[in-house]
């Protein structure tokens, strides 16, 4: 778009990036003791809501294109550069643990297409961070490979030359905020001319690609941590298919220590060894009464009880003298005591 067609951006595009600026920069000094109160949370809302609001404004006008260069855009749309990059840090003000990973990703996202509309205007001079996928591979800092001295002496270098470009940014950045803190009140006024209110939108990209860059490696290092967690919960989880069926216990006796056990035995009672059925079968074919428990009269006890009666009847018949005497002295033993004599346990 051409520098002499400010006019043709609509006031409500900018009153809602104002708007959604504004609520950033509020739940950033808030003084709240937790991120996550309710009206902080609100503020993240209502801002996220005003931002994609402009951001769509934004694209229906088409304000940027891959084919023009930074002098083609207007003084007060540059504005609207830092879309992206407010939407990226209002995102990661959200506090849902259970969506955290979503959040993170959503920003990077965001950042990066700050960063690459940067880039495409020529805006700081960077390195466009690679993707986590792909950093192992092209980034030399977090490449393992060369385990041996030569592989060690490259990696201290990369993190000595990452270490000497985030200070050498931290050092911009605070050049810039104060550049930005001497200007911002008398571009805001409305006084500052075309130039001023230009240099002054410059500074913020420019201040806003130090804190995208800072925030893609916080967020490349929290991904790591938090897929390794969602990994480590769906390990711990075993689907109901996978679970083997639990066998039944055998009973079994407790003893003070094993040497008792060797020696005196488990010291309570056996454990049963059979069923009741298997008990009841094994009685009753041994001629128990199920019901009573004693033994029952079979015919071989009967047909010898009526063997023995017909042997004595014999002997008396024929006057053995043997079963004669005892046969008497029985009868004299009846005489002389009653029935029931002896048995101590019916006195009474």
């Amino acid at each position: 778009m051409a520098a002499g067609t400010v006019e043709e951006t609509p006031p409500r595009l900018s009153e809602q990036l104002e708007a959604g600026w504004r609520l950033l920069e509020e739940v950033e000094a808030s003084t709240e003791p937790s991120s996550g109160a309710p009206a902080l949370q609100d503020k993240v809302r209502r801002g996220l809501d005003l931002l994609q609001r402009a951001a769509r404004g934004v694209a229906e006008l088409d304000l940027f294109s891959q084919n023009e260069d930074l002098e083609e855009i207007a003084s007060a749309d540059l504005k609207y550069l830092l879309l992206p990059a407010l939407l990226g840090a209002l995102t990661l003000k959200q506090v849902n643990l259970s969506k955290r990973l979503e959040h993170v990703q959503s920003a990077r996202t965001y950042f990066m297409d700050f960063l690459k509309l940067c880039k495409n205007y020529n805006i700081g001079k960077f390195h466009l961070p690679t993707t986590p996928e792909s950093a192992d591979e092209n980034d030399p800092a977090s490449s393992t490979s060369g385990a041996g001295p030569a592989g060690r002496q490259s990696s201290l270098v990369a993190m000595a030359s990452s270490r000497q470009a985030k200070i050498e940014r931290y050092k911009q950045k605070k050049e810039v905020e104060n550049r930005l803190a001497s200007m911002k009140t008398f571009v805001e006024s409305g006084q500052a001319e075309e130039e001023q209110v230009r240099e002054f939108y410059l500074l913020q990209v420019q201040k806003w690609i130090t804190i995208t860059l800072e925030e893609i490696e916080s967020i490349d290092q929290e991904m790591v941590i938090l897929r390794g967690r969602n990994a480590l919960k769906q390990a711990s989880a075993p689907s109901q298919s996978s679970r083997q069926p639990r066998t039944a216990m055998k009973p079994f006796i407790l003893t003070r220590d094993a040497v008792q056990a060797k020696v005196l035995g488990a010291g309570y009672p056996s454990l049963a060894t059979m069923t009741v059925n298997d008990w009841y079968e094994q009685h009753w074919k041994q001629g128990v009464s199920h019901n009573k428990g004693v033994p029952q009269t079979t015919t071989a006890d009967l047909a010898e009880e009526e063997l023995q009666k017909e042997q004595l009847e014999k002997k008396v018949e024929e006057d053995d003298e043997e079963t004669l005497r005892k046969a008497r002295g029985l009868e004299d033993w009846k005489d002389t005591h009653p029935r029931g004599y002896g048995n101590r346990q019916n006195m009474g």
